[in-house]
């Protein structure tokens, strides 16, 4: 073994000190000093500050992640709960704007049907209310139907109404239920009259004009006296309609020179699309009074022979 490794001190087992105990002792009474030194004379204050200055940084970073958890968490809850209200807004406004579209719906219907009471009230032929049902499944035909049929008195070929005027006539007849043709219907004429001039005419359905369906006055000379805005009502001649109702209003007239009869297209004041309740009218022909019978003269005497 070279003698450069061998160690020239004793080992440790033969080193001298002081024992535990007297350490123990000595760093006691240290710590005891300390203390009250610090307590009377403020002697570790500078020393104190000099730390925390020095600790102050390694604090405010070790502080750092738990200030952003709790930020990221209050930001989490808060940013819920205002999805959660708005939510909540979201749902009530659907509510609110339910309930004023249904309060509307009711208004509009409680003034349409206080305008038929009023109808009803100013005419001279009885007259019932009805409700429409439904539209009929005949894609090439323009009718309705209503709760009223046979037991509610509804005869065939009486006319309906609405508020604003002439909306058809009743074609057949169920025990519960009638349908009803409309005026625009292309089978439908209804003898009408021109409130500016007096002239009578015919009103057909063509259900292809207009968005809803309008009618056409028909075999009217290329002269006539007719012009936009024209108010039409019926005239009464056929019977069945009592005269005076309002049927529609003319909206475009056509006069060609190759032809003799100009071209009226009309537009009925009655919603014949989207109508909900209706007056059905009894037909003109059984409010006619019976005419009177004639009253039997006695035979005229044949004279006597002389």
């Amino acid at each position: 073994m070279p003698f450069g490794t061998l160690e020239r001190s004793a080992p440790p087992l033969f080193k001298q000190g002081l024992s535990a105990l007297s350490r123990l002792a000595v760093y006691g009474a240290l710590a005891l000093f300390l203390m009250v030194a610090d307590a009377r004379f403020q002697l570790t204050g500078p020393f104190r500050q000099a730390v925390a200055t020095a600790l102050y940084p390694v604090q405010w970073l070790m502080l750092k992640p738990v200030e952003f958890a709790r930020h990221a968490s209050s930001y989490f809850d808060s940013l819920q709960a205002a999805q959660e209200e708005l939510d909540s807004a979201r749902k009530k406004m659907a509510l609110m704007g339910q309930r004023a579209n249904q309060a509307e719906q009711l208004a509009l219907e409680n003034g349409r049907l206080r305008q038929l009471l009023v109808l009803r009230d100013r005419l001279e032929t009885p007259a019932q209310a009805a409700e429409v049902i439904y539209d009929t499944a005949d894609t090439y035909t323009r009718r309705v139907v209503i709760d009223r049929g046979q037991m509610g008195g509804v005869e065939p070929g009486a006319p309906v109404m609405d508020e604003a005027g002439v909306l058809g006539q009743v074609t057949r007849v169920f025990p519960l239920v009638s349908e009803v043709t409309l005026l625009v219907d292309r089978d439908q004429a209804i003898p009408v009259l021109n409130v500016r001039t007096g002239a009578r005419g015919v009103a057909y359905g063509d259900p292809v004009a207009g968005h809803g369906g309008g009618m056409e006055l028909r075999f009217m000379p290329a002269n006539a006296d007719v012009r936009e805005d024209d108010l039409l009502t019926t005239s009464g001649v056929d019977g069945l309609y009592p005269s005076g109702l309002p049927v529609a209003r003319v909206v475009r007239v056509e006069r060609r020179a190759d032809s003799a009869f100009a071209r009226i297209y009309c537009m009925p004041l009655a919603q014949v699309q989207g109508a909900r309740h209706v007056v059905v009218l009894k037909p003109l022909a059984d409010n006619v009074l019976p005419r009177p019978e004639p009253v039997p003269t006695a035979p005229a005497k044949r004279g006597t022979r002389k």
